[in-house]
């Protein structure tokens, strides 16, 4: 929920130190696995008056992160993310979608992963700004997810043995610039 802390165009850098993007997938059928990627830059704008706004999310590729080397070398590899040649994975909403009391719930917009773009909807489970003492700044936090599949960006191998679809989740907080 918003409050006044957030006016018309505010920006927000998106804060390194509090962002994470995950990914969610069945490995094999056994169990369902988590990674991150490490590293996340961007920025969020938001007009409340006019319930408009915009959200540019980059990834670094390179800093996934699975809790195992050997496998986090694989993603890396030509195999999946391929970060030599496709170094960044991105998000830039094309919509941001409130509710009757202010909220935002929803962003939809381009997915990048290794130039192949989609549309996606990530659905927010929370958003809210505030002042924060600690920086003399208001920022804003979210939490979101959304369902792709694997083999629509071209990082499909194992499938289907390892799941297509995987969920993205991601946690985000942005500081008023």
């Amino acid at each position: 929920m918003f409050n006044s802390f957030a006016f018309a165009a505010d920006r927000y850098a998106i804060d390194p130190s509090h962002t994470y993007s995950i990914f969610e997938y069945s490995h094999w059928g056994l169990s369902l696995q988590q990674g991150r990627f490490e590293k996340n830059s961007g920025f969020i704008e938001l007009d409340l008056e006019k319930k408009t706004g915009s959200v540019q999310l980059d990834i670094d590729a390179a800093s996934v992160s699975t809790g195992n080397s050997l496998f986090d070398s694989a993603l890396r590899s030509g195999n999946f993310f391929d970060v030599e040649v496709y170094p960044k994975i991105s998000f830039k909403s094309t919509a941001v979608q409130f509710d009757e009391k202010d909220n935002v719930v929803a962003l939809e917009g381009d997915l990048t992963i290794k130039n192949i773009t989609k549309r996606v909807k990530f659905s927010l489970t929370h958003f809210r700004c505030r002042f924060m003492p600690l920086y003399f700044k208001t920022a804003c936090g979210a939490n979101g997810n959304a369902k792709i599949l694997r083999s629509d960006f071209d990082v499909g191998r194992y499938t289907p043995f390892v799941s297509d679809e995987v969920t993205l989740y991601f946690s985000v907080e942005a500081i008023k610039e």
